[in-house]
């Protein structure tokens, strides 16, 4: 098995160790070691200098032998590294397999061991030492079959949304909206409702969406279904319709006829990436007087940033503050701070969630101007 030229990395936190590897593998089957390293960084930089063939990488690196790995592929793609380890456990193996290294080595082995899994190793094999094989070949089936159980689900999810869409099986319903202090009605969010088999809740058809890619077509499909049925109505008040960042646009441009009547909320948990791109397809609808919101204020911290990024011209208050509001000191203080920072703004808040009169009564009393909620007006059909 002997070959020629196999420039070799000794990379190891323990001196005594590189120091015995180094005199079982210099000069043996052509091997030449090229480099001791005791920390991470010495062993990326030695890597890239040398763009050697194969490198022996502890896991016990300062710093973590997976990232030393990744450090070393990052810089010398072309080179197999060996993990080295004093242990059988197979997680310290799979740790060290998905940074990349092509072989996992049990420290202990004989001089001719550790050579031929040299040699072999620059020669494009993969070793996995005795003591690990079986139980890491057990984890990567255990792996395979929850894998496979999850691809089974996502194509019956797949399935279950597909067919929602082709068969137009969603429909719209309208929650009104309030002024507060007079009770007149200005306007309607549109929500969804699913087929009742199986009965899954209208938030989680979307999070399934969602996660096999079919949010957007979605949320497009709801929006033309709400929108159909409101330019039927054909009444004065105005609509809002829900959009995550990445459907924005076309549901804006869906609902453009609607002007100053439309309004798109953003979901405070949408996860949005890149903001000027977001502003930039908002901005295109602006002009036609589309308004924008920003959806459960209140639930997390990031909505803070998306009124700050986005600009919009209302903030609704989640439903986890107004549905305790009327008793709970902590939430009406963040209540307060958030209508007072929308104020400065120039942003109108509308409140969600009003279930009771006290609720009613106490969000009057801060200030809010707009609402919605059971206590109001129930999710339905269009009047007439």
């Amino acid at each position: 098995m002997a070959t020629a030229g196999i420039t070799v990395l000794i990379a190891d936190d323990d001196r005594d160790v590189r120091t015995v590897l180094a005199q079982q593998l210099d000069g043996v089957d052509g091997i030449v070691v090229v480099g001791l390293a005791a920390d991470g960084e010495s062993a990326a930089r030695l890597a890239e200098e040398t763009q050697l063939n194969v490198a022996l990488v502890d896991f016990r690196m300062p710093g973590g032998g997976e990232r030393t790995v990744r450090a070393i592929l990052a810089v010398s793609p072309a080179t197999r590294v060996v993990a080295l380890s004093g242990s059988a456990d197979p997680e310290t193996t799979l740790a060290m397999l998905r940074a990349g290294a092509g072989s996992y080595l049990v420290k202990g082995l004989s001089p001719e061991a550790i050579v031929e899994a040299v040699v072999r190793a620059a020669s494009g094999e993969s070793i996995l030492a005795a003591q690990v094989a079986e139980d890491v070949l057990g984890t990567f089936a255990a792996h395979l079959e929850t894998r496979g159980r999850a691809d089974e689900e996502a194509g019956r999810q797949r399935e279950r949304i597909r067919q929602v869409l082709d068969r137009r099986l969603l429909r719209p319903v309208f929650q009104p909206i309030f002024e507060l202090e007079t009770s007149r009605l200005v306007g309607y969010e549109a929500l969804s409702r699913f087929p009742s088999e199986p009965a899954v809740p209208p938030g989680r058809w979307f999070a399934d969406a969602a996660a096999i890619g079919l949010r957007a077509e979605l949320e497009l499909a709801a929006a033309e279904a709400a929108l159909a049925a409101f330019r039927a109505y054909g009444g004065p008040e105005g609509l809002a319709v829900n959009a995550s960042p990445n459907s924005i646009a076309a549901v804006a441009e869906l609902g453009v006829w609607l002007g100053p009547r439309l309004m798109i909320e953003v979901t405070e948990n949408a996860v949005i990436e890149d903001y000027e791109e977001v502003m930039a397809g908002i901005a295109a609808f602006r002009s036609s007087g589309v308004r924008f919101a920003v959806d459960d204020a209140g639930a997390g911290f990031a909505s803070f940033r998306h009124v700050l990024e986005l600009e919009p011209d209302y903030i609704k208050l989640d439903l986890s503050l107004t549905q305790s509001i009327d008793h709970d000191p902590r939430r009406r203080a963040l209540a307060r701070g958030l209508i007072g920072f929308a104020d400065e703004l120039g942003i109108a808040i509308v409140a969600e969630g009003i279930e009771t009169q006290a609720q009613l009564t106490t969000l009057r009393e801060l200030g809010v101007g707009l609402g919605q909620g059971m206590y109001l007006g129930p999710p339905a059909p269009l009047p007439g």
